[in-house]
């Protein structure tokens, strides 16, 4: 007979996330809604004072709450009950070296989207990661959706026979004035060249267009043609991207993404069309795909509904006609990589609502790729948009 015994725990760490920090809180409540991870350690952030208080907050010992990652990889790493993996969520110039100073220490790392500023980070990154035993799982949530998930097993399955177009789309409207000048710590780093890297709104949303278009049809991007602009007069960065796409096999694909488009908060979507019919899904309804079969009438497939599939079924929580998605997108990556960290001990037991299967976790390769789109986008649209092919 199988143990079914609960596992202990991971023990988790995480890098960034302190007080007004966005992200950290959407991690921390996504690792815990399985309750196969327990926050013990923090290097939370940038001084030891601000770390500190941040760990009392959130209930961390005192001497759990360092001032900064490197005496926090070394210290947990020598202690009989140290953390097992760390969750990074700092902005996006420290990914690299917080990622490679626990990746050298055998500790597993979750890392927030992208995988690093830069294109050689990213490639370093990667060649780090190989040298590792430790798991490396990127946060691309919107991969842990119900439907996305659907989608990408109909795409598997050959219902929409061979692809031909791609369409992905990401507006907001939260960067329409100049919110970086008024001390929004959010807009701050994310227009910020330093923090944020070479691209604005292609590397923060643009990417997790680019990224979903690819988890659901398994297309691989061959090159691009970009025009990227800053309409916010002052702005170091892009806040406006238009991003065509030539996929490996013949695909083509289009990418829309902007910061500046009154009226939209969150309106990620996309569409994929084959020879034997189109999908259609937007993250603001979580619980719908559309599909539509060549000559057909249109049909809504619903998360837990009669036409849902295992993929969806399978990292679905609650009743059908419930929202369900941002955080429970998350959660459905952490409790993947929970399950792969206890099989690393040697354990059994993770959750059975959850799609346990490590390979359709976003990997730091998938995050190489992403800063690579980035980096041609950039490219393209300096160079007058011309068509630039991916550096992998």
């Amino acid at each position: 007979m199988t143990d079914q015994t609960k596992p202990e725990r991971i023990r988790l760490g995480m890098v960034g996330g302190g007080r007004e920090a966005f992200i950290g809180g959407v991690h921390r409540i996504a690792s815990r809604i399985d309750d196969h991870y327990e926050l013990v350690a923090g290097a939370f952030s940038s001084t030891a004072e601000k770390s500190l208080a941040s760990a009392a907050d959130l209930g961390v010992s005192a001497d759990r709450a360092y001032a900064d990652y490197k005496a926090m990889a070394a210290a947990e790493s020598a202690r009989e009950d140290g953390i097992e993996a760390v969750s990074i969520v700092t902005p996006n110039h420290l990914h690299a070296p917080v990622a490679k100073e626990f990746l050298k220490h055998g500790i597993h790392v979750i890392c927030d989207k992208p995988l690093t500023s830069t294109l050689d980070d990213a490639k370093s990154l990667v060649s780090e990661a190989s040298r590792s035993d430790a798991l490396f799982v990127l946060t691309h949530n919107y991969t842990g959706y119900p439907m996305v998930r659907q989608a990408r097993s109909m795409v598997q399955s050959g219902e929409l026979g061979d692809i031909r177009l791609v369409q992905a789309e990401y507006p907001q409207d939260w960067l329409s004035t100049k919110l970086e000048d008024t001390g929004q710590k959010q807009a701050g780093w994310r227009t910020d060249p330093d923090r944020s890297g070479l691209g604005g709104c292609i590397g923060d949303i643009g990417t997790h267009a680019f990224n979903l278009a690819c988890f659901i049809t398994g297309l691989k991007l061959d090159s691009l043609c970009a025009d990227l602009d800053t309409f916010v007069e002052g702005r170091q960065l892009d806040d406006n991207a238009h991003v065509m796409l030539r996929f490996a096999g013949g695909a083509k694909g289009m990418i829309w993404s902007s910061q500046v488009a009154p009226g939209n908060e969150n309106a990620l979507a996309v569409r994929i069309y084959g020879s034997k019919g189109g999908l259609e899904w937007k993250q603001e309804d979580p619980n719908y795909l559309w599909h539509t079969p060549l000559g057909e009438p249109k049909r809504l497939l619903t998360r837990g509904g009669s036409g849902a599939s295992d993929a969806a079924n399978d990292v679905s929580r609650i009743p059908p006609g419930h929202p369900e998605g941002y955080l429970e997108g998350f959660a459905n990556l952490y409790t993947a990589a929970a399950a792969a960290i206890q099989a690393r001990r040697g354990q059994t037991g993770g959750s059975d609502t959850t799609d346990n299967d490590v390979s359709i976790l976003p990997s730091v390769e998938d995050g190489l790729a992403g800063v690579a789109f980035v980096t041609a986008a950039v490219k393209s649209s300096a160079n007058g948009s011309t068509w630039e092919k991916l550096d992998l």
